[in-house]
C-alpha cells in the first residue's frame, strides 16, 4: 500500500537507514527491516538510489515507511565509474540525510554496505548524539579481491578498503552481519565487542513459504527440472554450472532433465550464449530478473537446485541465500564445499570438490537418481529453516541490535547529564 501523507506514531524513536547498492524497497533485506522495525513501533524513514524500472520516486511513503531517492550514476565496472558512483551517492545521501533530520527527524541511521564509505556521512550527525549501526551485507575487501584477481596484501585498493572498512567499524555503535562468519570478522578484523554485534540472517519469512505450488510446466517436458536462483555476476559461477550440465549431457549421457537459472546480473547475456558455444541452449532456460513469488515457484518446481559458487575467500564467507531458499521449500541442492554453506546446509545438501565442474556434475547425477536422498535432504533442509533461519528468528536479532543502540544512546545522554 502507499500512501501519500506520512503519519508518524506518538512518541515513537525515530530512524533512518541508508542504503546505495540498490533502492528502497527493491532490496528485499533492508524492506524486510523496515517492516519490522514499523511494525515494532519505530518511525522508519530510509535514503535510497532510484531504481531503473522501480522504485522511480524521488520521495513516497509505502506502508508507513518514509522513502527519499535520488538518482545515481550507474558504474559500468571501471574503477572511475565507481568513483563518480560513490561520489555521487555521498553527497546526495548527505544532502538528504539533512532533509530528513530537519523534517521528520532520526535518533540512530543504519548505513548498509557495499560501500563502507558510507560511514562518512554519518559523522556531523554522531556529534549531534546521533547512534550508528552498521548493516554489513558483504565483505567489501573480500568481494574486490574475488573480481580483480588481486594480491590480497600488496593491492592498494584492497587496502584502502580494508580502511574504510575498519573507519565503519569503529565509529559504528552496533553492527549487524549476516552470518557466524562475518561476526569472526567484525570481532577480530573489526575489533567489535562481541556483545555490539548481531548476527540477522537473510532467511525466507513463514508467509512466503506457504502456498508454494510447482509448475510442471516449467520442466519443458523433461522428468526433471533443476533450479538456480541468484546473481549472475563474475563470482557467481555461472561458467562452471554450464560446463556441468554439458558433462551431465556428454559424459553421463542425460537427457531427461531442464534447467531454469533466474536471476539478472552483468554476465546474463554472455553466458546465454556461452550456453550456445557449449552445446546446450535447449538444456537451459535463462529467466533474468523476476519478482519473488516467480523465484519461488522456479525453486518449488525444482527435482533438484544448484549451488555453484566457486570457493574463494568472500564465498567461504557468506551463507548465500538462494541455498536457504532452496532448504525453505524443501530442496537437496548441489554446492561446491563452501565453509558456511557446509556449516548450515550439512545434511541438506550433497558438496562437491571446490571448483570442479566434473564432480559438480557427478554429483547431480547421483541425486537426479535416488528420489529418496533427495527427499530426506529436503526434509532435513526445511526442518533447519523453519527452526532457525527464517526472518522471523531474524527479526529478534533485528530488534535486539535496535534496542542495543538506544541503550547506548540513552547511556551516553545520562552521561552528559551535568
Amino acid at each position: 500500500m502507499t500512501s501519500t501523507e506520512n503519519k508518524p506514531l506518538k512518541d515513537a524513536r525515530k530512524i533512518l537507514i541508508v542504503v546505495e547498492n540498490l533502492s528502497v524497497p527493491f532490496d528485499r533485506r533492508v524492506w524486510r527491516e523496515c517492516q519490522a522495525l514499523r511494525e515494532a513501533g519505530y518511525q522508519v524513514s530510509t535514503i535510497s538510489p532510484r531504481g531503473i524500472d522501480v522504485d522511480t520516486k524521488s520521495y513516497e511513503i509505502i506502508d508507513g515507511v518514509s522513502i527519499f531517492r535520488y538518482p545515481i550514476w550507474q558504474a559500468d565496472g571501471s574503477f572511475v565509474s565507481y568513483l563518480l558512483e560513490y561520489g555521487v551517492a555521498i553527497l546526495m545521501s548527505f544532502w538528504l540525510m539533512w532533509v530528513v533530520f530537519f523534517r521528520v527527524g532520526f535518533d540512530v541511521v543504519q548505513i548498509c554496505n557495499p560501500p563502507d564509505i558510507l560511514i562518512l556521512v554519518t559523522l556531523p550527525f554522531k556529534l549531534l548524539g546521533k547512534r550508528v549501526i552498521f548493516d554489513q551485507h558483504d565483505l567489501s575487501p573480500e568481494i574486490y579481491q574475488v573480481q580483480k584477481g588481486q594480491n590480497w596484501k600488496n593491492d592498494l585498493v584492497v587496502r584502502a578498503l580494508l580502511a574504510f572498512e575498519k573507519l565503519t567499524y569503529v565509529f559504528s555503535d552496533v553492527v549487524m552481519v549476516v552470518n557466524e562468519s562475518c561476526k569472526r570478522i567484525a570481532v577480530g578484523r573489526g575489533a567489535k565487542s562481541d556483545q555490539n554485534v548481531f548476527v540477522v540472517r537473510n532467511g525466507p519469512s513463514m508467509q512466503n513459504l506457504r502456498n508454494v505450488q510447482p509448475n510442471p510446466a516449467l520442466k519443458n517436458g523433461r522428468k526433471y527440472l533443476l533450479s538456480y536462483v541468484g546473481m549472475m555476476g563474475p563470482q557467481e559461477g555461472i561458467d562452471l554450472l554450464l560446463r556441468a550440465i554439458r558433462i551431465l549431457t556428454v559424459v553421463h549421457g542425460r537427457n531427461d532433465f531442464h534447467t531454469r537459472i533466474m536471476g539478472g546480473g552483468t554476465v546474463l547475456e554472455p553466458m546465454k550464449q556461452y550456453a550456445v558455444e557449449l552445446g546446450i541452449a535447449d538444456r537451459v532456460t535463462f529467466t533474468g530478473s523476476v519478482d519473488y513469488p516467480t523465484v519461488m515457484e522456479g525453486i518449488a518446481s525444482a527435482d533438484l537446485c544448484l549451488c555453484p559458487d566457486p570457493k574463494t575467500p568472500l564465498s567461504d564467507k557468506c551463507s548465500l541465500v538462494k541455498a536457504v531458499e532452496y532448504m525453505s521449500l524443501g530442496r537437496a541442492f548441489v554446492a561446491f564445499d563452501l565453509e558456511e554453506v557446509h556449516f548450515f546446509a550439512e545434511g541438506a545438501a550433497s558438496f562437491a570438490q571446490p571448483n570442479d565442474e566434473g564432480d559438480f556434475a557427478a554429483k547431480v547425477n547421483e541425486l537426479l537418481g535416488d528420489e529418496a536422498i533427495r527427499k530426506s535432504m529436503g526434509d532435513i533442509g526445511r526442518e533447519r529453516v523453519i527452526a532457525r533461519l527464517t526472518w522471523e528468528h531474524s527479526k529478534e536479532a533485528l530488534l535486539a541490535a535496535y534496542n542495543k543502540a538506544y541503550d547506548k544512546k540513552i547511556g551516553a545522554m545520562v552521561e552528559a547529564t551535568p
